[in-house]
């Protein structure tokens, strides 16, 4: 499979941040998130800025997380950090609990790219977003885009800082119930991972909305 680049990227990312082409905007955000499927463990998410011109020969390699092995996501994390302004962010599972999935998820996004803004200074943002649900409560201009991850470098960048965090999360919880074998479904709802719940029952990280047919 060969790799997509940065100068293959739709248009919000081409040729960096400032640039005439965004219309008026000083800065593009982008933002996803990391851990919505799992019936265990919370929902992370980042958002990033790159300011570099030159973002197509440091990071060649760049593409959504689904679409890169662990290796590369753990080689391409400290990369993406070094070159952007960015954030990461988690909503813990009572928060899931209490709000669903969905509404944590997007939670999570704007406490990230609101830490962004901050950082930069700068509310005159672009914010582009994952999927196709707009960011609650949000005073900052915010566009959707389906399969974001796949055409927009900065959410790309974004799918890989919140998958890396989620997964290293899940290994520290793995240390606390291993059991569960987080360390390998990372608290998705595998076969093992659903006989190791009838067996040893339910954790205090698990999302109990999830797991409705298994706790009867």
């Amino acid at each position: 499979m060969k790799n997509l680049q940065i100068f293959e990227f739709d248009e919000f990312e081409k040729n960096s941040n400032r640039n005439l082409f965004y219309n008026g905007y000083d800065f593009v955000i982008g933002t996803d998130e990391a851990g919505r499927g799992p019936g265990a463990g919370g929902v992370y998410a980042a958002a990033v800025c790159f300011l570099n011109k030159n973002l197509s020969e440091i990071l060649p390699e760049l593409n959504d997380s689904k679409k890169l092995s662990e290796k590369k996501r753990a080689e391409l994390f400290p990369i993406i950090k070094e070159n952007s302004i960015y954030s990461i962010k988690k909503t813990e599972v009572e928060f899931i609990e209490k709000m669903n999935i969905l509404n944590a998820s997007l939670f999570a996004m704007k406490m990230a790219v609101e830490d962004v803004i901050r950082q930069l200074k700068n509310e005159n943002v672009l914010v582009l977003i994952d999927g196709n649900r707009k960011i609650k409560d949000f005073k900052h201009n915010q566009k959707t885009i389906i399969k974001g991850d796949s055409t927009s470098a900065s959410i790309a960048a974004a799918s890989i800082l919140a998958k890396v965090s989620r997964d290293n999360y899940m290994l520290e919880l793995d240390k606390k119930y291993p059991e569960y074998d987080f360390k390998k479904n990372k608290g998705y709802l595998t076969k093992s991972h659903i006989e190791a719940i009838k067996k040893y029952g339910i954790t205090p990280i698990h999302r109990k909305s999830f797991l409705k047919n298994f706790c009867n």
